[in-house]
């Protein structure tokens, strides 16, 4: 039996545990080491990657990108992609996600998991058809959540839809680590069932429940897990690599890797992990098990951010109080899953509602935009009198939003001009225009540097 293996230390591990702070200079004289541990794939990007390396790295995204795949001769590349949001916090235009994806396929990424925040379906579609016409492998993701309205016949539809569509897997997305091991089971169970596509499980280690769900989803036959070098794993990132190879080897199952390189790989991190631990980025309170998080549902890259944003508001001791505002200002939006925007959103809107005191005294703009339908279709009601106080009496947007966007690269390329050295400055730009223009700043700035000194030299 065959279990293949994807690695997320320079992805999610990272940015469930310290908000996806770690320097490209961090990992680089790793990625020989990790192309030769057999892995299925390494997820290497997406997610907040993108952001993270503009507004604080000071790193081209792209160049990261290119410069990881020069070193991957035998390993599969995959990214995080959110449908229409791409990898931003607003819906894009068409063209630019046709773009973007035929770019990231372009320039090293072999595998797209593609999900919508609301599990709108028909949000994930343009995505899909990019990546394939690029010749990738588009990956549909369910996103995984508990509520009065989600179910497994739920989750069953959305799976056949993404088959239709002509996705090439599906994965299950539990962003929060709240799927139980039986729940996992039956859900697993169920998917290869209904569809002919392999079946990818996505869990966390939150709640304590990660290692016990994964082992439940290779017995329901499931084709792959996600996992965590050891030193980057646990809490609110993925359970560790090694551990989950150890036991599912005894079961039976090829996972395909070396185990005595990955120790290697896990060496080369230790030092790294205590780096940014030193310095107050790697928090020890995400590495404790959250049991709670079964009923608040916060997955660990916005458990991270929640706490970063507290401590820099001096307010870390109300964070008891988020975290029991947010399941209520979830129900109140009609129970989106809390995955990226969504659980920005709402976890944004909560601190808010206990900073300041009174709820929806101040409502977020991305807040206002759901509500008024530009993401998407909520899953369940949205709370009336919210509703109310955000449309008043203008009616709520129920098409495809997307279809409403103006197509948007040729007049950001005009916008840019010569500041812009490829389309693919272009497409950042769009992405996030403010940092972007940060990072355009800081990089003319460097090669004029560069520049003078030459001359100084030639002097």
């Amino acid at each position: 039996m065959k279990m293949n293996i994807t690695e997320t230390v320079l992805r999610d591990a990272q940015q469930s545990l310290m908000a996806t702070r770690m320097p490209l200079s961090d990992f680089e004289d790793a990625l020989d080491k990790m192309d030769a541990a057999g892995y299925y794939s390494i997820e290497c990007w997406g997610g907040a990657t993108f952001d993270s390396c503009l507004r604080y790295l000071d790193e081209d995204p792209w160049e990261r990108l290119r410069t990881i795949k020069k070193h991957m001769k035998h390993t599969k590349l995959q990214m995080l992609l959110r449908g229409q949001n791409i990898l931003g916090y607003r819906h894009y235009s068409d063209d630019t996600v046709r773009r973007f994806v035929k770019a990231a396929v372009e320039n090293g990424i072999d595998i797209i998991r593609i999900f919508d925040a609301l599990n709108d379906v028909r949000n994930i579609k343009t995505a899909v058809e990019a990546c394939l016409a690029a010749g990738g492998h588009a990956q549909g993701a369910i996103c995984y959540t508990l509520s009065p309205i989600h179910n497994l016949e739920m989750y069953v539809g959305l799976a056949r839809e993404m088959e239709t569509m002509g996705c090439q897997s599906i994965c299950i997305k539990d962003m929060a680590g709240i799927m139980s091991p039986q729940e996992c089971f039956d859900l697993v169970s169920a998917l290869r069932k209904a569809v002919k596509l392999p079946i990818f499980v996505h869990t966390h280690a939150t709640t304590g429940l990660g290692n016990m769900t994964y082992l439940k989803a290779a017995e329901a036959g499931a084709a792959g897990i996600d996992t965590a070098t050891s030193c980057f794993s646990g809490g609110t990132s993925q359970p560790a690599t090694e551990s989950m190879v150890y036991a599912l080897t005894q079961m039976g199952y090829d996972c395909g890797v070396k185990y005595d390189v990955l120790k290697q790989v896990n060496d080369f991190f230790l030092p790294v992990q205590k780096k940014f631990a030193a310095n107050g980025t790697f928090d020890p309170y995400v590495l404790s098990t959250k049991a709670d998080a079964l009923t608040y549902q916060i997955p660990g890259g916005m458990l991270s951010n929640l706490v970063a944003q507290l401590k820099a508001q001096n307010a870390i001791d109300r964070l008891d109080e988020v975290l029991a505002e947010t399941p209520r200002v979830r129900r109140d939006l009609g129970y989106p899953p809390l995955v990226t925007p969504m659980s920005q959103m709402v976890g944004v809107q909560a601190t808010v509602n206990v900073l300041l005191g009174e709820r929806y005294k101040n409502i977020g703009k991305e807040v206002k935009s759901y509500i008024k339908g530009e993401y998407g279709k909520a899953p369940g009601e949205i709370d009336p009198a919210l509703a109310k106080k955000v449309l008043g009496d203008a009616p709520m947007f129920t098409g495809r939003y997307a279809e409403s966007i103006e197509p948007e690269f040729e007049a950001a390329k005009a916008e840019l001009g010569d500041r812009a050295q490829s389309d693919l400055d272009v497409l950042s730009y769009i992405a996030f225009p403010q940092q972007a223009e940060q990072f355009f700043e800081k990089r003319e700035l460097k090669r004029a540097l560069v520049a003078s000194y030459s001359i100084e030299e030639v002097k």
